[in-house]
């Protein structure tokens, strides 16, 4: 196997990050894993275990319905609900209309106790969070070339990065307007301000698979959906509303799925629109959809440069099998990495450094491994070589 001169990646992956004049960022779930929030396939688990007598029985053959089509897939909560909203789109949410002897009633009752579910659990994990890194994190990108916005991708649901962003009072826009209920407004997304607005500099955050913040409000006279975004909730079972949590694959209604092609149109805007480098982080590549987007980009928009961080080798390899050669995309794992197309291990010599660089920042001497797929260690290493060090930790100590 090709072998990949770790030190000399590394300098060009400095020089990349102190030179471009754009950034944007995707954060998949291996973020939030990094600082405590449980993966998919634990919140799968706990919610299970939560749910009791019917809706427990419903949701344990929604499961095995699915195995039976894709048995050798670990079935995941996402998978449960969007198999959910199917009957509900079959049925009608009526009933006396079922489908696996499961009304549209029953499956929409359940469809809004699980989101309830995961947001027990969420919230729970996420009063825990020690935010130093997150607040060092959001520091420094706030820090970056003001002459254009920056922005962040995420299929998270939990409140992390808005109370990051807050407890450091940096201003960020997320499609919402308003004070006393704030809605969802899709003209915010779909424009890309200039440098003479005044948010231009703000941090723009666009959550593609909702979040633990944002409900649907029906509409008693149209019957249409809007997306509001709620404050501190002090009990979410007294909420009548439904959690906006992962969009269904299918189209069981139109008003609720017109904010995520939005929010999939800026991500493809984003990606095309000139010179850019856009970075991934705890995001695994399973999503078709959004793979899609990514490929399709590398190959139209020549000025784009994708890295991307990953915390096992396996993503590694599985990435470089999905894809194609592409030299705008550079992957970084543990012990292999993906460089101008070409899969490689890393060799690391540390003779090959100046006198005035370290390692340590972003190499375990010990396992032999690079630490970036990390988030922890990510944000250490951003910092570490931002050459404002103290200043971003003079920021995040402030509350």
């Amino acid at each position: 196997m090709v072998k990949f001169n770790l030190v000399r990646e590394i300098r060009e992956l400095k020089n990349q990050l102190s030179y471009s004049k754009k950034y944007s960022f995707f954060f998949g779930a291996g973020t939030s894993c990094a600082l405590g929030v449980p993966n998919i396939t634990t919140l799968t688990e706990e919610v299970e275990k939560a749910l009791k007598d019917n809706q427990l029985k419903y949701f344990i053959k929604v499961k095995e319905d699915i195995a039976s089509t894709y048995p050798d897939k670990t079935i995941n909560i996402e998978d449960i609900l969007n198999q959910l909203r199917q009957i509900r789109s079959i049925t009608g949410e009526k009933k006396d209309k079922s489908y696996l002897d499961i009304s549209g009633k029953s499956a929409t009752d359940l469809d809004n106790e699980i989101c309830k579910k995961i947001y027990a659990v969420i919230s729970t994990k996420e009063a825990t969070v020690d935010f130093s890194n997150t607040k060092k994190f959001f520091a420094w990108l706030n820090m970056l070339n003001r002459d254009y916005s920056k922005e962040i991708f995420t299929s998270n649901y939990d409140l992390i990065i808005e109370k990051s962003l807050e407890k450091i009072r940096t201003p960020y826009f997320d499609g919402f307007v308003g004070s006393y209920e704030p809605f969802f407004w899709q003209e915010s997304i779909e424009r890309f301000v200039d440098k003479s607005d005044l948010t231009q500099n703000w941090i723009r955050l666009w959550k593609i698979h909702g979040s633990l913040s944002w409900f649907w409000k029906k509409n008693s006279e149209t019957g249409s959906h809007n997306i509001i975004r709620v404050g501190i909730i002090s009990d979410i079972e007294n909420i009548d509303n439904e959690l906006v949590i992962y969009p269904s694959k299918e189209k069981y209604d139109s008003s609720k799925k017109q904010p995520f092609v939005a929010y999939f149109d800026r991500f493809k805007n984003v990606l095309l629109n000139g010179e850019l480098l856009f970075l991934f982080t705890g995001y695994s590549f399973s999503d078709q959809h959004i793979n899609e987007i990514v490929f399709n980009s590398l190959r139209e928009n020549n000025r784009l440069f994708i890295l991307v961080f990953f915390y096992q080798d396996s993503e590694v390899e599985e990435l470089f099998r999905i894809s194609s050669s592409y030299i705008n995309l550079t992957v970084f794992g543990p012990t292999k990495a993906i460089i101008n197309g070409t899969l490689g291990e890393w060799e690391y010599n540390k003779d090959d450094l100046k006198p005035n660089e370290t390692s340590d920042s972003y190499w375990n001497t010990v396992n032999d491994k690079l630490t970036l797929g990390d988030f922890n260690q990510l944000i250490n290493f951003l910092i570490t070589n931002s050459g404002k060090k103290e200043n971003i930790e003079a920021i995040a100590r402030e509350e």
